[in-house]
């Protein structure tokens, strides 16, 4: 009778404890939606100033502790709506990221160009590839002198686990409709026409981001053929290259726009804006991710095909 008295006060215990756990995720989450909610820029002002951090991608990473990282959709949208703002007269782009997707790099800086209003990109400790891409799309670029800029390539690389399943002898059965239908995969050796595929691909991007870098800085082929190499140059170097304007921080960002639109300039945080359920649902997640991670952790690998500027 004793231990089922004491089974029961442990399970009661549980019960108690995952409520309070979730109460407090409540509680968390309405707090933070009290800044979060309503608007998606902090204060009033006539320049947006839009950060651009962590990696590039088409989707956001879900999670208050997740890796940070550039949504497109977010991006574009914030820029569509400082463009709609008659109030905002221009445009900072504070840029600290390694790269990313290309789909998602082409949707920014395809946006930036469609805007009319002056645009300044803010590069502070990175500035490369991707995010060089969409800082080229700006009408000036400003860049700390110890900054990563430039590193104009393409990389598509992956682990193959082709002679370690042979070692351990197990058995991978290939199955497709189509020769190339899994062009890539890790589990078997990439062969000599398929390395030639896929280096086509990534020579194919690679066109297209050198061609638009050099259209918008309007480089010359010397400089076209030094960046063409994928090298990435500090940002004293690539004032050289004529890759940015000038050599500063965000207050030589303010300068400019101060000087080129006579203003006064008052600066206006956009942000993403999320929801009390997008916030609640998020910490749920990170809760139960770092319960799970004291049980077990299996590290995520994905095995598809992708090409990022980085």
């Amino acid at each position: 009778m004793a231990k089922n008295n004491n089974r029961k006060n442990k399970t009661l215990i549980i019960i108690i404890i995952l409520f309070l756990l979730f109460i407090t995720a409540l509680i968390s989450a309405g707090i933070i939606s009290l800044f979060a909610l309503g608007s998606d820029t902090e204060g009033f002002g006539n320049v947006a100033l839009i950060p651009i951090k962590g990696a590039i991608t088409t989707d956001s990473v879900s999670g208050m502790f997740s890796s940070e990282v550039s949504d497109s959709s977010e991006i574009v949208s914030m820029i569509e709506k400082a463009d709609s703002n008659p109030s905002i007269r221009a445009m900072i782009f504070e840029i600290n990221s390694p790269g990313g997707s290309p789909v998602a790099t082409d949707e920014i800086a395809s946006a930036i160009k469609k805007t009319n209003k002056t645009t300044v990109a803010w590069i502070r400790a990175y500035g490369a590839s991707g995010a060089y891409w969409i800082a080229s799309s700006c009408d000036y670029i400003v860049a700390n002198k110890m900054s990563i800029t430039g590193s104009v390539g393409v990389i598509s690389s992956y682990l193959e686990f082709a002679e370690f399943i042979e070692n351990y002898n197990v058995t991978y059965r290939r199955l497709v409709s189509g020769s190339y239908k899994d062009i890539g995969d890790p589990f078997r050796e990439l062969s000599e026409p398929e390395e030639i595929i896929l280096q086509n691909k990534m020579d194919k991007i690679h066109e297209f981001f050198i061609d638009e870098v050099v259209k918008n800085r309007n480089l010359t082929q010397a400089q076209k053929d030094e960046i063409s190499s994928g090298i990435f140059y500090l940002g004293i170097e690539a004032k050289e290259l004529n890759l940015v304007d000038e050599l500063g921080d965000k207050d030589s960002a303010v300068k400019y726009i101060k000087e080129k639109e006579n203003i006064s300039v008052k600066l206006v945080s956009y942000k993403t804006k999320k929801s009390f359920l997008q916030l609640l649902n998020e910490l749920s997640n990170e809760q139960a991710f770092f319960m799970g991670r004291g049980i077990s952790f299996m590290p995520y690998m994905n095995f598809g095909r992708q090409y990022s500027l980085e």
